[in-house]
This record gives C-alpha cells, structure tokens and sequence, in this order.
C-alpha cells in the first residue's frame, strides 16, 4: 500500500502576498529634459521654454512618467514643475525621477490604503519572484504594513521562506 502525499503547505493556514497582483497596469515612459539643455548642461529659460512649447505632449497619454535629467546639470525646480504642468492632462501620474522611483510611488497609496485584517494573527509569506518590476522598496512598505498585524511575516516561497517577523506571544 502506497502512502499518501500530503500537500502540507496547501493545508496551513499560510496566507501568500503576491505584489504583483496589485501592480498598476499601464505604459511607463521616461522623459529626460536633459537635451533641451544647452550642451546638456545648462538652462537657457527662453530655449527651454521653446523646447516645452514644441514638444508632443500627446505621446503620454495615459502613462506614468517619471520626468528626469540624465546631465550634471543643477535644474531649477521651475523647470521640472513647468514640464509636470504639460504633462498633467495627458499622463495618469508623474514624478520627478527614475523608472523605479515611479514604480515605488505607484506603490505607494496603493499599500497605503491596503485592507490588512485579511492577515490577523496568521501566518503570511510576501511572495519573492514577480514577472513584472516591483520596486524594492515596496516589499519593505508590505512588510511593514502587514507586520501591523500578522502572527508571522516571511519572504520567498513556502518551501523556502526566510522567516522576518514573528509576533511575541
């Protein structure tokens, strides 16, 4: 007689976070100003102001921006603000910064706002490997959030979790 096997981890009360079921869906571009600057470096107001006023602003329709510059060059903050401002009808959110301070500040509200009394007191596992660009610092954003709570927090997979946190008793 065969013994039977038994799905141990499928049985727990081990509940698994997946970050990548709340990643928000949609284009992601990068605008970087730093060629409407003379030689790359510097800010002419009158030719920055004629790069903005020519530029297609209809190509980010819909995306999330992260609005950057690639130089040395020290960028006035009015610069960065006049740009946001051509952006804003167009795109669904824009930063000033890189593709993964745009994905951190997507994150953001999102876990901010996220329904945690799902995890009272149980065990839970923030799964590890995504297929899609889930920033760092959202892991440590869930973690924290859900510790708030949690009997126990973990990351990886349930056959190989590094346990985080556990709640003293």
């Amino acid at each position: 007689m065969e013994d039977e096997i038994i799905n141990r981890v499928a049985q727990s009360k081990l509940i698994t976070f997946n970050l990548e079921d709340y990643y928000p869906e949609g284009e992601r571009k990068v605008l970087d100003i730093a060629d409407w600057l003379y030689e790359g470096f510097i800010l002419r107001e009158k030719e920055f102001r004629a790069h903005v006023e020519a530029h297609d602003w209809t190509a980010y329709q819909d995306a999330y921006v992260a609005l950057q510059c690639s130089s040395d060059a020290i960028v006035p903050g009015w610069a960065f603000m006049l740009v946001a401002s051509k952006l804003q009808p167009y795109t669904k959110k824009v930063i000033q910064g890189t593709l993964p301070d745009l994905e951190t500040a997507l994150y953001q509200p999102i876990l901010d706002n996220l329904d945690i009394s799902e995890f009272t007191h149980k065990p839970v596992i923030i799964k590890g490997c995504s297929n899609k660009p889930v920033p760092e610092n959202a892991y440590l954003m869930a973690v924290t959030k859900i510790q708030e709570v949690a009997k126990s927090v973990m990351y990886g997979e349930a056959c190989s979790s590094v346990p985080l946190f556990k709640r003293k008793k």
